[in-house]
């Protein structure tokens, strides 16, 4: 790989949005440069839907979004950063564009006046033999045509509008809309009938056919274009996953732009391990999960599961679980897309093909094959498949004959769908439904791996160093399940389950709900998040009853439920008993989870890999998922409690999030101003009564000491006598500002300010 003549050694995402448009971007430039990062990480910059939040549906590739400041704000932007010395990464979005808004996309415009005939036909992965292009933008109503208006030389429904070919203006509304290219249907349709491939199950995204030279050189002109000129150092690539061909895009992207720092958003399933890709890794889902897990007590899987059972009294493993969310995903959400695969096999019946493809993917371990585990993907599902659905193995033989087939079109089109099952069905649905624990129920991560021993986590990091040193690390992302702290704080509920046993069964007699795992995933999240505003806890109670789609769902709201699920979530504020006691337990478990905050935080800053911090989480947050973690961040807070820190002042760990911040800031600040000190990778090992709970590694020089399960490190009686021994004579704890000399340290000496440490030799 090139040497980036800017090299990305840590990062912070800022959500760009209209709300917080470039220049307010810029005004962070010299905050950001005080916290210790080298670059600002931002969310797409490229022209998307009007008054879209997060850019991911750019509608032109040709110009910066006007509603941020368009490009003159962007040059404000760099010039802003270079002023302190900082350098920018963008995140690109190359599946897919953002057609909700037709006439705000001007490719999408034109097809849809055009059709095949179009010069930007090539550019989308439309199903032109299945006939007109289907838009489901029309209520479910068999009048909705009616509405249907002309204006302009346009057709408009209410107050959307869409492109008339030429020479079929003339006549009513309905008979013009019979003479274009595409067809206005129920939004119900989208999912069983789409003539289009689209992100996941949203209409509104259609998949782009970056895999054809043209299309690419395109959708990646202007952001390339940043790039030779120096003014991107990195780029983080949407959703690889959901491309045709991802091996030959990412070599098309490294040749395009050989000295940029390059990322995937690739989340690997448990184990797996990310392609020889020319890139320099992932988005840190991986980290993710190995940090958050260290700081969850694996003894306790019993009793959460047990507690899970007598619950719900679910007999459903995770595995049936998720074949069976897989499978609804896969036949129902996208049936359209399933439909088109089984098109590509004229030889097998129809329904059998479908059936057999939607096993499949649901019997798939991984998002998505590549070589050279593909055999072996594709091998286990094929088994699996087969042995749930034994009247399907003739569909499934021939299938899979083809999946072998790199050149076959069926196998080239069956990965994307499998990515997309895996999302829907486990991201979207499982992670709703399987509440034993949700502190474990994250991107990247896996509710069946019950904790992450020391021992498995140094291993882990040992191979990152190898292998992707420059690979991202993080905590929180836009699409975490639930912010670092929140999954921090549950992560103390696995050194006291059955008093949490016995809270739940309190709550759940005063407030009964008819989903009981719902309920257990609701309880869970209140005391996560407390103190959380009623209206976030209304908001986030919806969607993850919508999203499970078990008792309630987004296509088909069940009102008398949501009205039960609504009043347990009042409850919690207007019933005295009940807010009370949840309060209370969560000011209980607060402390602790405080202590497993400032301890995740320096592991995934300290540890191999390029950290990020996303926007606000230098402080305590209590986010839930997107786009409750969207919200607008205070940078003034922070601002003002970073002088403080530079002024002197040495925070308690108390609810300001101070502390956090003075590890943050600290542990990136030491990573930027002496690299030398963080080439290695080598476990340190505490010795005594109480080593269990310690992690400690030294990456060349600086040294990061946390604490792990503190309710049992308090209730064993402490630290005791154990004791670090440190492989240098004379450091300095960069939190505390004490120096220790004698070349063995007592934890209780080190550790008695905070529950973090990270040393550094004198100079």
């Amino acid at each position: 790989m090139t040497a980036n003549p800017h090299p990305v050694g840590a990062t912070y995402r800022v959500q760009v949005r209209p709300g917080f448009d470039l220049d307010a971007t810029a005004g962070l430039a010299g905050y950001l440069a005080d916290l210790g990062v080298t670059h600002l990480y931002s969310a797409p910059l490229l022209a998307a839907a009007p008054g879209s939040a997060h850019g991911y549906d750019v509608v032109d590739h040709r110009r910066v979004n006007p509603e941020l400041g368009g490009e003159a704000g962007r040059q404000r932007l760099l010039w802003a950063l270079r002023t302190v010395g900082l350098g920018l990464v963008v995140d690109i979005v190359p599946n897919h564009a953002g057609v909700a808004v037709p006439a705000a996309n001007p490719a999408w415009w034109d097809v849809l006046r055009r059709g095949r005939s179009s010069a930007y036909a090539p550019w989308f992965d439309i199903d032109w033999d299945r006939g007109r292009l289907l838009l489901p933008v029309l209520a479910d109503s068999p009048d909705a045509l009616d509405d249907l208006k002309l204006a302009d030389g346009e057709l408009r429904y209410h107050e959307q509008r869409f492109p008339i070919a030429d020479g079929t203006g003339d006549g009513s509304p309905r008979e013009v809309h019979d003479r274009q290219h595409y067809q206005l249907v129920s939004w119900r349709r989208g999912d069983a009938e789409l003539t289009y491939r689209r992100f996941f199950a949203v209409s509104d995204l259609a998949g782009l056919r970056v895999e054809d030279p043209e299309v690419f050189a395109a959708t990646h002109e202007l952001v390339l274009a940043w790039a030779a000129a120096g003014e991107v150092d990195g780029i983080r690539v949407d959703h690889p996953d959901g491309l045709r061909d991802p091996a030959g895009y990412l070599a098309r992207l490294r040749s395009a732009a050989p000295t940029s720092w390059l990322i995937v958003e690739k989340i690997l399933e448990y184990g797996e391990e990310l392609p020889d890709w020319p890139v320099d890794g992932t988005t840190g889902y991986d980290a993710l999960a190995a940090v958050g897990g260290l700081f969850v007590d694996g003894d306790a899987e019993a009793d959460f599961t047990a507690l899970d059972t007598r619950l719900t009294g679910r007999a459903t493993s995770w595995a049936d679980l998720t074949h069976d969310t897989k499978l609804f995903a896969a036949t129902r959400l996208l049936s359209a897309e399933l439909t088109r695969l089984a098109a590509l096999a004229p030889e097998v019946d129809r329904d059998a093909a479908r059936a057999a493809l939607a096993e499949l993917a649901a019997a798939f371990a991984v998002y998505r094959w590549y070589p050279p585990e593909s055999t072996r993907h594709l091998a286990a599902a094929r088994a699996e498949a087969g042995r749930r659905r034994t009247d399907l193995t003739g569909a499934l033989d021939a299938l899979t004959r083809r999946l072998r087939d790199p050149d076959d079109e069926l196998a080239r089109r069956f990965p994307q769908f499998t990515g997309a099952a895996m999302a829907k069905g486990v991201e979207d649905t499982a992670y709703y439904r399987w509440t034993r624990f949700v502190a474990l129920n994250e991107v990247g991560g896996s509710p069946t791996h019950f904790g992450t021993p020391p021992g498995r986590f140094h291993r882990f990091a040992a191979g990152r160093h190898g292998r992707w040193p420059a690979s991202m690390t993080t905590l929180s992302t836009h699409d975490t399940k639930r912010g670092e702290d929140v999954r921090a704080r549950l992560a103390v509920l696995s050194e006291l389950p059955q008093r949490w046993a016995e809270q739940v069964d309190r709550w759940m007699a005063a407030v009964p709900l008819p989903d009981a795992a719902l309920a257990h995933l609701l309880w869970q999240t209140a005391v996560g998040a407390w103190p959380i505003e009623r209206e976030r806890l209304h908001a986030y109670a919806e969607k993850a009853a919508r999203e499970a789609a078990a008792s309630t769902s987004w296509a088909d709201p069940d009102p008398a439920f949501e009205q039960a699920m609504h009043a347990l979530v009042d409850a919690v504020y207007d019933d005295p008993t009940v807010h009370a006691s949840v309060a209370e337990f969560a000011a209980e478990i607060t402390p602790a989870g405080w202590s497993n905050s400032l301890g995740q935080k320096l592991i995934q800053l300290a540890m191999p890999g390029v950290p990020d911090i996303y926007q606000g989480t230098e402080l305590w947050d209590n986010s839930l998922v997107d786009p409750d973690n969207r919200r607008p961040v205070d940078f003034g807070v922070r601002q003002e409690l970073l002088a403080r820190l530079d002024a002197g002042w040495q925070p308690a760990v108390d609810d300001t999030g101070a502390a956090k911040l003075l590890v943050v800031s600290r542990t990136l600040r030491l990573r930027r101003d002496r690299p030398e000190l963080f080439t290695d990778y080598q476990p340190v090992v505490a010795h005594g009564p109480a080593a269990r709970h310690a992690v400690a590694f030294d990456r060349g020089g600086a040294i990061a000491v946390a604490t792990r399960l503190p309710l049992g490190l308090a209730a064993s009686g402490g630290w005791r006598d154990t004791t670090l021994q440190l492989p240098v004579k004379e450091v300095s704890c960069l939190f505390t500002g004490r120096v220790y000399s004698d070349g063995q340290v007592r934890l209780a000496e080190l550790l008695a300010s905070y529950p973090v440490a990270l040393l550094a030799p004198n100079t």
